[in-house]
């Protein structure tokens, strides 16, 4: 590229004298000194090649900026309430689900047994399924209520709003000045409330979240990575974030909001597929001061299924974009300090990454090989550093997690590392997909993540209904992975070995990401370590 030639040579002819012969001798490449030329076709190749390079440095670079707010601002970590209420409020707790019939059980049960005063307490479930859950949940709520407990049952006939409208219409009938809110596949524990609901003394504070925990973090290889990726989110993002008075958002589930914060901020919303962080940026905007409780957990499943991991993953891919291109201008025009509006850029649009890594896949063999005749300097001191910061931030980011979260046990997630990187490329194409439907504004239905109450090997998943049709997404994906894997060919066959370990990273990404939707999907009902059926909880016990 003409300017990192150029610079390179002011480098040279401005170094002392005594410096410049020496590296003209050990470090400038002359392997192909004459012999090439640069020219249009290859500057229009390396010239987005690195561009690409320089924004993936960039968001990258932030990844280190979080660690760095989160060990600066560690003294602000919020612990006890300010103060006690004398007389608790009254709490609404919804529960929306949809199609859950494997989990709704368990949900009812876990709320029934939350410690706060039953006549201060209203239960909603919201229902919007269109399968046998209707029954079993219908069924479910009859039984606690005749128990004494609070609990009301909503069904809806059409899901209009998605989860946004089922929490839009039992607000209309919610009893609570706090609201908590649980999705169907979380399990909190009996003091949950209690914890939460004294930080609202505090007439500022409109929003606490809590962290989430995973029942079945150690269900299989794919489980432990997730439970990983859901930690550097909650540990180094949410933390970093709160302590240091950024903008953060309310994840959906496993917190508790002030009603008159909701309201205030223009209530639920479902132009977006991820209206929380939607309503969490809106609420801010109007003043509303928001509490992340790091050491307050409240467990839920992971997909233990690639095709639910990949659904998962773009939904929130595709929300936050949406909520970038529908927030963003609010938060750049209000009077937000700019520390705040610019990692707020940075939060709602990091995901843009995906269909840069597409671009870079592309690029990367071409790139190479041109970097390759140019000189072995420029690609070790140009374009390594640039990789370095694209995808060591990645690994730091979460072995700091790690480390916060179990001390005494986070080297093991050294082992796990490589293939938490490979398998955020191998999410490259389902999630850039959804980027760009957010881009284009092309509207799409609120996809669940499918859970069937699986907690340990010895759970199996026992129907495969809920499972999405496969697509040509993980053909795809095997098609892109085999051609990095020629491109591994051809740096070896070059001696090009240091750039071996980032390629590798990308072959078993897609190979992985590709292989295990097809074999998931192919093997219905099997799952590794299985022995036993996930079964509905029976209703007359």
């Amino acid at each position: 590229m003409t300017w990192a030639l150029t610079s390179y040579t002011l480098t040279l002819n401005l170094a002392p004298k005594g410096v410049m012969p020496y590296l003209r001798q050990h470090f400038l490449d002359k392997t192909f000194q004459g012999l090439y030329q640069i020219n249009g076709f290859d500057l229009a190749l390396l010239v987005p090649y690195f561009i690409v390079l320089i924004i993936l440095a960039a968001y990258g670079a932030h990844r280190y900026w979080l660690v760095y707010l989160y060990y600066k601002n560690k003294k602000n970590k919020t612990t006890e309430p300010p103060a006690h209420f004398d007389d608790l409020p009254r709490v609404t707790v919804q529960l929306p689900i949809f199609n859950e019939q494997y989990v709704v059980d368990r949900l009812l049960e876990a709320v029934c047994k939350i410690d706060y005063p039953r006549e201060k307490l209203d239960i909603q479930l919201l229902d919007d399924s269109t399968d046998e859950t209707v029954e079993v949940a219908r069924a479910l709520v009859e039984r606690y209520a005749a128990l004494g407990h609070p609990v009301t049952y909503l069904h809806r006939d059409n899901r209009s709003g998605f989860k946004a409208g089922a929490l839009a219409e039992g607000l209309k009938t919610a009893k609570g000045e706090f609201v908590a809110i649980f999705d169907a596949d979380f399990v909190p524990s009996p003091d949950f409330l209690l914890k939460c609901i004294h930080h609202f003394t505090d007439p500022k504070i409109g929003m606490v979240q809590t962290r989430w925990t995973h029942i079945n973090r150690n269900y299989s290889f794919l489980t432990e990575v997730e439970a990983m990726l859901l930690d550097g989110h909650f540990v180094m993002e949410h933390s970093g974030r709160a302590r240091s008075g950024k903008f953060f958002n309310f994840n959906g589930t496993a917190g508790m909001w002030r009603r008159v914060a909701i309201e205030e901020a223009g209530g639920w919303e479902h132009d977006t597929l991820t209206e929380d962080t939607d309503l969490s940026y809106r609420a801010q905007l109007k003043g509303w001061k928001f509490i992340y409780l790091q050491d307050v957990e409240c467990p839920a499943e992971l997909p233990i299924e690639m095709t639910a991991f990949k659904t998962q993953q773009a939904r929130w891919a595709k929300g936050l974009i949406q909520v970038s291109k529908k927030i963003l201008p609010r938060v750049l025009s209000s009077d937000a300090p700019r520390p705040v509006k610019v990692e707020a850029c940075y939060h709602l649009t990091a995901n843009l990454s995906y269909p840069l890594m597409i671009v870079l896949s592309v690029l990367l063999l071409p790139a190479m090989i041109i970097r390759f005749y140019q000189g072995w300097f420029q690609m070790l001191y140009i374009d390594l550093p640039l990789f370095m910061a694209s995808t060591f931030s990645i690994s730091s980011f979460y072995l700091v997690s790690q480390k916060e979260l179990f001390p005494k046990t986070w080297p093991r997630a050294l082992l796990y590392l490589p293939f938490l990187m490979a398998l955020g490329i191998g999410l490259t194409i389902t999630n850039t997909r959804a980027v760009l439907e957010a881009l284009v504004g092309k509207q799409t239905a609120f996809a669940r993540t499918p859970k069937y109450r699986v907690e340990s090997r010895k759970d199996k998943v026992g129907a495969t209904k809920y499972r999405k049709r496969l697509g040509w997404v993980p053909w795809l994906e095997l098609m892109i992975g085999t051609y990095f894997a020629l491109a591994i060919y051809y740096a070896i066959d070059n001696e090009n070995y240091f750039t071996v370990p980032f390629l590798l990273l990308f072959v078993i990404g897609y190979w992985y990401t590709g292989l295990m939707s097809l074999l998931q999907g192919r093997f219905s009902g099997l799952s590794v370590g299985a022995e036993t059926h996930s079964k509905p909880f029976p209703v007359g016990v």
